[in-house]
């Protein structure tokens, strides 16, 4: 059987968390949709259309990985892209309330939708992409939470950011 699944987030920007629950996620469905979220409540640094652009290059390793973006009820877009799981990534127990809620949520809206959360990797658990650009605004160094092309991405588009 083919289990195709969504991986919605931000993603602003990709940070190897994002990366892990992509890999781990190309592992064990058939198909991954990466869905870049036009989400009107985040105060984002990049556009949809550069962070998809990264997420693909990101993801070029993993043949049954798309990327795409999408605004309005995730549950929809799902349905539209015959996808029957999202996927979540827990970093800490700090996520878990909020990620209760929408899987639940998700339940009410779409019962033929599982949500499956997946634990990040404990060496990115307290990765996150604000954190990322907060460092980067103050020249600090994030080799260590990003890939290479999204470090010098984050340092272009922070130009004030010095970087260490």
């Amino acid at each position: 059987m083919r289990t195709v699944a969504v991986y919605p987030g931000s993603f602003d920007p990709p940070t190897y968390g994002h990366l892990d629950i992509i890999e781990r996620s190309s592992r064990v469905f058939s198909r991954v949709i990466v869905a870049v979220a036009l989400n009107i409540r985040k105060n984002v640094c990049f556009t949809p259309r550069e962070r998809e652009s990264m997420l693909r290059k990101l993801t070029r390793p993993w043949g049954n990985v798309e990327v795409t973006s999408f605004s309005g009820l995730l549950v929809e877009f799902a349905r539209k892209k015959d996808a029957h799981v999202l996927v979540r990534g827990l970093r800490a127990i700090s996520d878990f309330e909020y990620e209760y809620q929408m899987a639940h949520m998700n339940t009410k809206l779409a019962p033929e939708i599982d949500t499956v959360i997946m634990m990040t990797g404990e060496r990115y658990s307290a990765i996150s992409s604000n954190i990322v650009k907060e460092i980067a605004m103050f020249g600090g160094k994030i080799d260590d939470l990003v890939p290479p092309l999204v470090r010098d991405l984050v340092f272009i588009k922070l130009k004030g950011a010095k970087r260490k």
